[in-house]
């Protein structure tokens, strides 16, 4: 998730709504929750891969033509198979009125967003002091999970599936896949095998961290 994708994000569900008629609250609820996530993560993302000057997250699949071809592959199927909820629920014509998932949904919706938002500040705070220069985050949210960002994504993804159950209707209910995939393409694509592997390789054998890696889960964080 970049610039490009923030912007991918907000052109696809804006489009989406200003195509659909009669939109109601939920339609709404549903493209504001998406423009917001997308902007933030967006905008955050940016920031950090241009003060570091580069994203090296798929610096090994670079020199790879077919390999690195398959991340704008994902990519797009990432944009499509994430928003398959929302994208279903702002333009079906099967309206209902405000409900308790609605209310449920936002709840969670903002109870992903919270965590994935004091994720991304704690580990932007930690990595800004000179201090912690080649250590590895356990403080904060990131001593109850390793990557309570991405539990906060899954999350709050979650949350839109929920809001748009009651006007899904015969074929449309596959759009519930989007938080499988969104899981899915986290924990076992390029989220946290990604970063898993690069921490081992730079502190893997220091004795803290493998306490650390022990006791913490991977992702949905210990009480």
């Amino acid at each position: 998730m970049n610039l490009t994708g923030s912007i991918t994000y907000i052109s696809v569900i804006s489009i989406a709504a200003l195509l659909s008629s009669g939109l109601d609250a939920r339609s709404l609820l549903l493209w504001a929750l998406v423009m917001v996530w997308a902007a933030r993560l967006g905008t955050f993302l940016f920031r950090r891969i241009h003060k570091a000057g580069k994203d090296d997250r798929f610096d090994d699949l670079k020199p790879f033509f077919i390999r690195y071809l398959n991340v704008w592959t994902i990519h797009g199927l990432w944009v499509t198979f994430t928003m398959a909820a929302g994208l279903v629920a702002i333009t079906t014509v099967n309206r209902k009125e405000l409900d308790i998932f609605l209310i449920i949904g936002f709840l969670v919706w903002i109870f992903g967003f919270v965590i994935e938002v004091m994720a991304d500040v704690q580990k932007s705070r930690f990595s800004a002091k000179p201090e912690n220069k080649g250590k590895f985050i356990q403080t904060g949210l990131w001593s109850r999970s390793r990557h309570p960002n991405y539990f906060g994504e899954i999350v709050l993804w979650v949350g839109v599936a929920v809001i748009a159950i009651p006007v899904l209707q015969g074929w449309q209910w596959i759009a519930l896949i989007s938080p499988l995939f969104v899981t899915l393409l986290i924990t076992r694509v390029s989220g946290v095998p990604l970063l898993e592997k690069k921490a081992d390789q730079k502190w893997g054998g220091q004795a803290d961290y493998e306490v650390f890696k022990k006791k913490t889960p991977v992702l949905i964080p210990r009480l």
